[in-house]
């Protein structure tokens, strides 16, 4: 219990910093919620998809999409940390839009899903559920603009720079 005492003051004398890392890590996931817009689901609306990668930005989503997973862990301690304190019900609800993504991330990936509407998928799941891991996926938006929204209020309170 006491290396958790530890932990969550040296989180709160950090918190801005910490907010910080969570965000800056969350905003990297526009990048992959564009590319699953105009390159997944416009394929699948309009059978033409509009963002084709291959080679140096292609090795970028990737890398964008494995920071994904510290995103999760960082920002869940954002939420956590704000249980804590006494935002309980709110803290609740962002934990589960924020932790919902690991279904999607384990699941029903994005490769799984564009492998469906593309028709070369090896095993057939019902589309339903390639729309439910797109619905997973901006989830994340409401995260992303409460992080944004959290940093730049606690970084006004403590007029320092990171």
């Amino acid at each position: 219990m006491r290396l958790f005492k530890i932990f969550w003051r040296w989180y709160r004398a950090h918190k801005t910093f910490n907010i910080g890392l969570a965000t800056g890590l969350f905003v990297l996931q526009l990048f992959h919620l564009y590319w699953l817009t105009v390159h997944v689901v416009f394929f699948r609306l309009f059978g033409e998809s509009y963002f084709n990668l291959t080679g140096f930005w292609q090795a970028i989503l990737v890398l964008v999409d494995y920071t994904e997973i510290p995103a999760l862990i960082v920002t869940s301690l954002v939420y956590v940390n704000e249980f804590r304190e006494g935002r309980k019900i709110r803290s609740i609800i962002y934990l589960f839009l924020l932790n919902v993504q690991w279904i999607h991330l384990f699941w029903i990936t994005d490769e799984v899903v564009l492998e469906q509407f593309t028709g070369i998928a090896p095993i057939i799941l019902p589309i339903w559920l390639s729309w439910l891991a797109i619905f997973i996926d901006y989830l994340e938006l409401p995260i992303i603009y409460d992080t944004l929204k959290n940093f730049f209020k606690s970084f006004s309170k403590e007029k320092t720079y990171l």
